[in-house]
C-alpha cells in the first residue's frame, strides 16, 4: 500500500485573453478562479488582456518569472481567427510542450461539442519552472479542463502520477 499524501495548495494566475471581456462579464476566467479556489489552491494574481500576443506574452513572463506563480492558467485566444494569438504568444515561452495536455482535451470536448473540438488549439507547457495551460474563451471548455485534467494533475495526491509532483525537478539541468 502506497502512503497517503496530503493536499498541496499552489498559487495560480489566470489570464483572460479578450477584446471584449471585463471583470463584469468575465465568465471563463470566474470559473476558473471557482475551480481553483473550490480546489484549495491560491488565486496569485487574475488579469484581463487584449487579443495581443506581446501583452498576453508580458504578463505570463512576469508571472514565470515569479517564483511564487506556481501555474498560469489562461482562457481565450486559441481559435483560428485573426485575433487568436494566445498559442503564438506561449509557445516561444515554453521550455517544454505537454502535447498530451491539448490531445486529451480535444479528446474530451468531442464528447460535448464533437468535430467543432478541430477548432481549439488548447496547449500546455512548463517555463521556467512554472505550468502554463491555454484553454478556450468559453466558459464550458474552462470547466471541462479544470475538471478533466488540470484540476487532477496539479493535486498532489492525484495517483499514480501528478504535475506536482515533478515540480522540485523542473529546473533540473
Amino acid at each position: 500500500m502506497s502512503e497517503a499524501r496530503e493536499f498541496l495548495p499552489l498559487n495560480l494566475a489566470v489570464l483572460t485573453v479578450s477584446d471584449s471581456r471585463t471583470e463584469a462579464n468575465d465568465s471563463s476566467g470566474l470559473a476558473l478562479v471557482n475551480g481553483l479556489s473550490e480546489a484549495g489552491h491560491q488565486l496569485h494574481d487574475k488579469k484581463i488582456v487584449p487579443d495581443d500576443i506581446y501583452r498576453i506574452r508580458a504578463i505570463v513572463s512576469q508571472w514565470i518569472a515569479d517564483p511564487a506563480v506556481h501555474a498560469v492558467i489562461s482562457t481565450g485566444g486559441t481559435g483560428v481567427t485573426g485575433r487568436d494569438g494566445t498559442p503564438e504568444a506561449i509557445t516561444p515561452l515554453l521550455d517544454k510542450v505537454l502535447d498530451g495536455f491539448g490531445e486529451v482535451f480535444r479528446m474530451i470536448s468531442y464528447q460535448d461539442i464533437k468535430s467543432s473540438t478541430v477548432q481549439s488549439r488548447a496547449l500546455a507547457g512548463v517555463a521556467n519552472g512554472t505550468y502554463i495551460f491555454c484553454l478556450p474563451g468559453s466558459s464550458g471548455a474552462c470547466r471541462t479542463a479544470w475538471e478533466n485534467l488540470i484540476k487532477d494533475q496539479l493535486d498532489f495526491r492525484t495517483r499514480p502520477c501528478n504535475l506536482v509532483q515533478l515540480m522540485p525537478r523542473l529546473l533540473e539541468k
